[in-house]
């Protein structure tokens, strides 16, 4: 499986590729699409939806997992945030990429096994968990892969949830057929 983790923002978009061989976690790539502060927020989305869209079409991930900001204290940081992640999403679903949002503690969790780790904790265990030369930089590159393996560890247990989720509604189908043939 080959996940494409994405840490969206307007200045720094972090993006990479992780692939998973049975248990080892592989990293493919790795990069941070730039844009500057000063230029018209179109501008800035559409630089940073041609990288992705170059990423997607170069590497050709199985599934997208973009971390999902939810609370900040800045307005202005959460909605760029918001935009670049919504454009990721936007160019995943036009190609029937299925997108994943993880939550920075869940990423946290997944990666050190504290939801309140510090970048510098993340950093040192993704450089730990790929077996990397050397600490991937800016954060956003590694808060990228950071989102990837987060995924790759968890997309078991989100298959599974999925599932169980179609067995419940088929469930709950029948049962409303018998009750309303039973009337």
């Amino acid at each position: 499986m080959r996940v494409m983790g994405v840490d969206p923002g307007l200045t720094r978009c972090g993006l990479s590729l992780v692939e998973r061989r049975g248990r080892q976690l592989v990293a493919l790539d790795v990069d941070v699409v730039r844009t500057p502060a000063d230029a018209p927020l179109s501008t800035r989305l559409l630089t940073i939806g041609d990288a992705v869209e170059h990423w997607l079409d170069t590497h050709r991930p199985d599934v997208l997992a973009i971390e999902r900001v939810f609370s900040q204290h800045n307005v202005t940081t959460v909605m760029g945030t918001a935009q670049a992640g919504g454009v990721v999403a936007l160019l995943a679903a036009k190609r029937g990429i299925d997108v994943h949002f993880h939550t920075p503690s869940e990423v946290k969790a997944a990666v050190t096994g504290n939801g309140s780790a510090d970048k510098a904790q993340v950093t040192a265990m993704v450089t730990r968990i790929l077996g990397l030369h050397a600490k991937p930089t800016p954060a956003d590159a590694a808060d990228a892969l950071a989102l990837a393996i987060c995924h790759c560890w968890r997309a078991p247990m989100i298959a599974r949830m999925a599932q169980a989720d179609a067995l419940a509604t088929r469930q709950r189908r029948g049962d409303a057929a018998k009750v309303k043939a039973a009337r």
